[in-house]
């Protein structure tokens, strides 16, 4: 019996090591996002469908590997040399420009993929829009543009403020500064002043709502960033609780109570970095594939929020809003 139970034991075992070893024979796509897990689930399905488009399916002639930061950027070192060091076929970093950044010096061979707001020309990603060269292409949407239409549109719905903070993650340096640099112009124009909050930590965030506080700011502007886009339920809820008018760079803060959004689509920017992905799986070189430069924008309104602020929304913003939340 026990000889019997060892044979059919090997047996057992031949499938999945058959399998794991047809599994390794699939290329690897090693997914690098400065979001979280738990807020990702939209983006996880664009980039398969992207990867789809261009004739690649999970776990049937490809592998994908999702690696979530949550804003944490000190993990990228380390997840990078591990990808590198096993060969991934391609990385793609859709919506995160300190992973494109940090995989561009990680490597020149491994293709990239990219989806970043910064200009990938003058952040050394690439030569040029319309001829990369090099290992790296992708996505490019705009900071300047959506920063100050961003802050227009909150001014819009609370026109009597005049104190708007400005929440960045100083760990993510290159979006901090970007938002900070096209800023103060943009309030300047409106006759607006601001006051800028720094959050890394949960904890920060708490410290932050305290200075907003006590600098009796009139609304907050929250910049783009993984790791703040994690603590979205946390900053909607302080928001709220301090009757804070608050514009965010996502409509995921907006689902979960957040005031307002406007910013690129990240969805479709997932879904372009899939088809990329796939397109590179298929032979075309990265230094051949033109820049996309997303136009595809998201405007986003919670009127329960509203309603909770004891705001108004004006109906001319209603009318260019891309969903209202009832």
């Amino acid at each position: 019996m026990k000889r019997r139970a060892f044979i059919s034991l090997l047996g057992g075992m031949a499938w999945p090591l058959g399998a794991r070893a047809q599994q390794e024979k699939m290329p690897v796509v090693g997914v690098v996002s400065g979001r979280s897990l738990e807020d990702s689930a939209r983006q996880g399905v664009a980039f398969r469908k992207g990867l789809e488009e261009a004739g690649y399916l999970e776990d049937q002639n490809v592998r994908i590997e999702y690696h979530w930061l949550g804003g944490r950027y000190d993990r990228l070192p380390p997840l990078l040399a591990d990808l590198i060091r096993r060969g991934v076929a391609v990385i793609a970093t859709p919506g995160s420009t300190p992973a494109a950044l940090a995989a561009k010096a990680a490597t020149s061979t491994i293709p990239i993929v990219f989806g970043v707001s910064q200009d990938p020309v003058q952040v050394g990603l690439v030569g040029s829009l319309a001829q990369p060269g090099g290992n790296a292409t992708g996505i490019n949407f705009f900071v300047s543009e959506i920063v100050a239409k961003r802050l227009g549109l909150l001014h819009e719905l609370v026109p009597k403020a005049v104190r708007v903070a400005v929440l960045v993650n100083p760990a993510n340096a290159p979006t901090a500064e970007a938002t900070l640099r096209e800023l103060p112009e943009a309030a300047r124009v409106m006759g607006l002043q601001t006051v800028v909050l720094k959050a890394s930590t949960s904890r920060e965030i708490d410290a932050a709502f305290a200075t907003l506080v006590r600098e009796r700011a009139d609304a907050l502007f929250v910049a783009g960033d993984g790791f703040l886009n994690s603590r979205r339920l946390q900053l909607a809820t302080l928001a709220t609780r301090h009757g804070i008018p608050t514009v965010y760079s996502g409509r995921d803060t907006v689902d979960v109570g957040g005031l307002m959004s406007y910013a690129t689509d990240n969805v479709e920017v997932h879904r372009l970095a899939g088809d990329y992905s796939g397109r590179i799986l298929r032979g075309a070189k990265p230094s051949d594939l033109p820049v996309i430069q997303s136009t595809k924008f998201e405007f986003v309104i919670n009127l329960i929020t509203a309603g909770a602020l004891g705001l108004t929304v004006p109906g001319d913003l209603l009318s260019i809003a891309d969903e209202v939340i009832e």
